[in-house]
C-alpha cells in the first residue's frame, strides 16, 4: 500500500493543506472535494488509486487545514488560490476529479488550461441547469435577494443535523455510512469565521451557474475523456445533471450509483475501479 503523504505548501503567502500519495512519476491525478467537506472525503478512494497515479487532494480554501479565504469569499478566488497550487506542486498535466464544490474549481481550470486536462471524472459534480434540484431554492432566493433575512434563513444548513443528512439521504443502508466523515465536517465548520464564509460562497454559487455555458462551450471543443459517475439519490445535484455532459461531450461515460450525494462513503471501490479502468483505456 502505497504511503500517504500530509503537506501543507506555501500558495502566494496563502496555506494549503493537502494529501500526497504515489510515485512522482505515475500519471498525475487532482482530487478536489465539496461542502461541506475536506480532502479527507477521499480517505477510502486514494488508496485504491495510489499504485497507479500520483495523487494530490487539496483543502480547498476555507475548507479543513487550509486557510480562510479573504472575504467575500468567492469561487474565483478558490479557483485561482488551487490554479497556483497545481503549479506549485508541479501538477502541470493532470486528469482531475470533481464532486460538488470541486466542480466548479475544476472547470475553471480546464477552461484557463484546457492543455494540462488530460481527463475528468465528475462524481455528483454538476454544470448543467438540469442537474440542480428544488434543494437550491433557498439558496437562490438568496442570489435573487441577498438580504440578511435570506441570508440567516440559509444558515439551518451548515447546522450538524444539515451535515449528517447530506451524508445519509439517498444510501440504502444508513449504517454504511461512516460518522467520521459527517463528524470531522462538523467540527471543521464550527470554527470562528467558517460561518461567514460558507454564507459568501452559497451567495456565489450564482456565478457557477453563470459560467455553465463556458464550461459546456470546453466539453464541446475540447472533449476531455470524461466519465460521470453519480450517486442517482442525491438530493442536490439530479441524474440529468450528468446525462447533460454528454449533450456537449460524445466522450462521457456516465454511470449511476444506488447512493447519496457523498458516493465515497458507500462506493469507494466500485468508484475506484471504474476510474482505473476509464483512464486505463
Amino acid at each position: 500500500m502505497s504511503t500517504i503523504r500530509y503537506r501543507t505548501t506555501d500558495v502566494d503567502g496563502f496555506k494549503i493543506f493537502y494529501r500526497e500519495a504515489g510515485s512522482p512519476d505515475a500519471p498525475k491525478l487532482l482530487l478536489l472535494h465539496g461542502f461541506p467537506s475536506a480532502g479527507h472525503m477521499f480517505r477510502d478512494l486514494i488508496p485504491l488509486l495510489a499504485d497507479r497515479f500520483h495523487i494530490v487532494a487539496p483543502d480547498l480554501p476555507g475548507f479543513g487545514q487550509s486557510d480562510l479565504p479573504a472575504r467575500p469569499a468567492t469561487f474565483d478566488g478558490i479557483a485561482a488560490t488551487i490554479d497556483r497550487f497545481t503549479e506549485i506542486v508541479g501538477f502541470d498535466r493532470y486528469a482531475v476529479y470533481v464532486f460538488d464544490y470541486g466542480a466548479p474549481t475544476g472547470f475553471r481550470l480546464a477552461v484557463k488550461h484546457p492543455d494540462r486536462i488530460t481527463a475528468i471524472i465528475s462524481q455528483n459534480g454538476n454544470a448543467y441547469v438540469e442537474g440542480l434540484s428544488d434543494g437550491w431554492n433557498p439558496i437562490q432566493a438568496y442570489w435573487e435577494d441577498a438580504s440578511e433575512e435570506n441570508r440567516n434563513a440559509l444558515k439551518a444548513m451548515l447546522q450538524p443535523e444539515a451535515t449528517i443528512w447530506q451524508y445519509t439521504h439517498g444510501v440504502a443502508d444508513p449504517t454504511t455510512v461512516s460518522p467520521d466523515g459527517y463528524s470531522l465536517d462538523n467540527f471543521y465548520l464550527a470554527r470562528p469565521d467558517v460561518e461567514d464564509v460558507q454564507l459568501d460562497l452559497f451567495g456565489d454559487y450564482k456565478s457557477n451557474v453563470a459560467l455553465y455555458p463556458a464550461f459546456q462551450e470546453y466539453f464541446r471543443t475540447h472533449k476531455p475523456p470524461f466519465l460521470a459517475v453519480w450517486g442517482k439519490n442525491d438530493p442536490f445535484f439530479l441524474p440529468p445533471g450528468a446525462e447533460a455532459f454528454k449533450r456537449d461531450n460524445p466522450n462521457v461515460v456516465v454511470r449511476f450509483l444506488d447512493t447519496g450525494h457523498f458516493a465515497l462513503e458507500t462506493h469507494a471501490a466500485e468508484i475506484a475501479a471504474a476510474i482505473r479502468d476509464f483512464l486505463a483505456r
